[in-house]
């Protein structure tokens, strides 16, 4: 059941049928089921089955794919090393209000709430993947607010998160607009080398792959977590 706010916040509780019917629109014989993302194994997540593509894809099948996927249905490299590192850097969130953009299948966002943060909010322009975002964080015991626009969220927040944001040139800007949006910015990108904004600290590299694998280049599998604005101990 969903309950939507008028400030494009919204409280769900989701099941994996519903996440099937999403992945159903772009690929006919899709299905999700639980698993644990490698590079963050204290997570569980309803996720892309592979088991379900016993032939190769039809054209069809491709086009559609193609042209809508279903980004929330994998769990990106990026997510699952900067999902791990909040676990194993608690101070990071423990006791603020976290925003978490493009959330996807809602691992960081997860972690945030496990972690100890005060608040958790999911943001994501794409209605299924704050299903999705509903769906994991019941499945992992944490509260998790969804907000389907950057715009209506709520004032006071403390901590920006995001992972996989800088995929296109476009969205280089975001690095800006994180920083003047709370004091502290989590960030972790395997796409861009130097990020041009020396407010950002990188922390660590760490060598983590899509799950389920898409068998991506090498070098998308070096995820490097930074840190802007107010670091305390983190």
């Amino acid at each position: 059941m969903t309950a939507p706010l008028a400030t494009g916040i919204r409280y769900a509780v989701m099941s994996p049928s519903r996440l099937n019917q999403h992945l159903r629109k772009t690929l006919s014989r899709g299905r999700v089921a639980v698993s644990r993302p490698a590079g963050c194994p204290d997570i569980a997540l309803h996720l892309f089955d592979p088991s379900v593509l016993e032939g190769p894809l039809s054209h069809d099948e491709a086009q559609a794919v193609v042209a809508e996927p279903a980004y929330w249905s994998f769990c990106w490299a990026s997510g699952q090393v900067l999902a791990s590192w909040i676990l194993a850097h608690p101070e990071s969130v423990a006791g603020r209000s976290v925003l978490d953009f493009g959330s996807g299948s809602g691992i960081v966002a997860i972690a945030a709430a496990m972690a100890g943060a005060r608040e958790v909010i999911a943001c994501d322009l794409d209605p299924a993947a704050l299903d999705a975002v509903a769906a994991n964080a019941h499945l992992n015991g944490v509260s998790v607010t969804l907000c389907d626009d950057w715009a209506a969220r709520p004032p006071g927040i403390e901590v920006v998160s995001a992972a996989d944001v800088l995929y296109d040139p476009d969205n280089r800007p975001l690095l800006g607009v994180f920083r003047a949006a709370a004091p502290r910015v989590l960030l972790a990108d395997s796409r861009v080398r130097d990020l041009g904004d020396d407010a950002y600290r990188m922390r660590t590299v760490v060598e983590a792959r899509t799950w389920p694998d898409l068998n991506e280049f090498e070098e998308f599998n070096r995820v490097r977590v930074y840190v802007a604005g107010q670091c305390g101990e983190a």
